[in-house]
């Protein structure tokens, strides 16, 4: 029986499935590090499904797609996608961007797989941006085409971060007195939380003893320091700033997404934040973003969801 599989390549992990109709099936996560090559771990996959015959497969990595040659920036593998195909023996082999996948993910992820922040409904069909902080802050919006949907990935963690009230400014002129620049990213990331609890520590004369996000995130959560509690509601101030920024880009009125797993931890502290009001907090432009819904995504394989998403979709292109 033919088959085709998805993967989903982080630094650390790596998770497979077999596509079915866009739908996943047998999935399996392995440890990079255990594997030489990529296609190692991949035909080791295939191998372990003998009863299907894998023709075609997608790749959903971290890392730039701008050719034939691969490298990975957080692990070690490279690759060629031509010769990765013939040592598999598909008859073809797709590689694309993680926030490519992660895009694609939106318009399949049920009420089940996502937790919705404050008001607002969505168009149908309406365009889509998604952000996610981890190790980075990534970016991507998904706009309608007559094939499906096509994903639109750049660097928009980069832009300028804007201060908005007193923290923010504070922070803005902690970090640029470090960093010269400071983009969104130095503070919507896993190191940006840790930023921010050392520029608050700083405004409150504190002496910061906390050395991870993690440290920070479970102190909030159970309350016992008041900078993490500041920090990590700064930290969702922040957070809903940026998404209405992305709504305001490109009139998301299909969502605004939240991905990544660092407020994958901390869901109700988000939901009773000030994320929302600050997300609305657009001036003039209110009443624009009022109604523009917000998804916080709480599904783990929503990148493998989107890779089976895309291959579905091409792969119909091409029949």
């Amino acid at each position: 029986m033919t088959a085709r599989f998805v993967a989903d390549v982080g630094g650390t992990n790596i998770r497979l499935a077999r596509e079915v109709n866009g739908k996943l099936a047998d999935i399996k996560k392995y440890l990079c590090n255990d594997f030489a090559t990529i296609a190692d771990v991949i035909k080791l996959y295939c191998d372990s499904l003998p009863e299907h015959q894998f023709v075609a497969g997608c790749i959903a990595i971290a890392c730039p797609v701008n050719g034939d040659m691969i490298k990975m920036t957080n692990h070690y593998w490279q690759f060629s996608i031509e010769q990765t195909r013939q040592q598999l023996q598909l008859q073809r082999l797709m590689v694309i961007n993680d926030y490519t996948a992660i895009s694609m993910s939106l318009p399949v992820l049920n009420d089940q797989q996502k937790v919705k922040i404050g008001a607002g409904e969505p168009l149908e069909n309406g365009t889509m941006a998604v952000f996610g902080a981890g190790t980075g802050l990534g970016v991507g919006h998904l706009v309608p085409i007559t094939e499906g949907w096509k994903a639109m990935p750049g660097e928009g963690g980069h832009v300028d971060f804007a201060p908005i009230d007193d923290n923010d400014l504070y922070i803005w002129q902690f970090l640029r007195k470090h960093h010269g620049h400071v983009s969104a990213e130095q503070l919507i990331s896993g190191p940006g939380l840790l930023q921010i609890y050392q520029a608050l520590a700083e405004k409150n004369s504190v002496v910061p003893d906390c050395r991870s996000p993690a440290e920070v995130t479970n102190r909030a959560l159970d309350g016992s320091c008041e900078v993490c509690v500041e920090t990590l509601q700064q930290f969702c101030r922040v957070m809903g700033s940026f998404a209405g920024n992305l709504a305001l880009n490109m009139g998301t009125f299909g969502g605004v997404y939240i991905a990544g797993g660092i407020a994958q931890r901390f869901v109700d502290f988000v939901l009773k934040s000030e994320f929302r009001q600050r997300f609305e907090d657009k001036g003039r432009l209110a009443s624009y973003v009022q109604n523009i819904p917000v998804y916080l995504i709480t599904e783990a394989d929503h990148g493998l969801m989107g890779a089976a998403a895309y291959l579905e979709q091409n792969m119909k292109e091409v029949s």
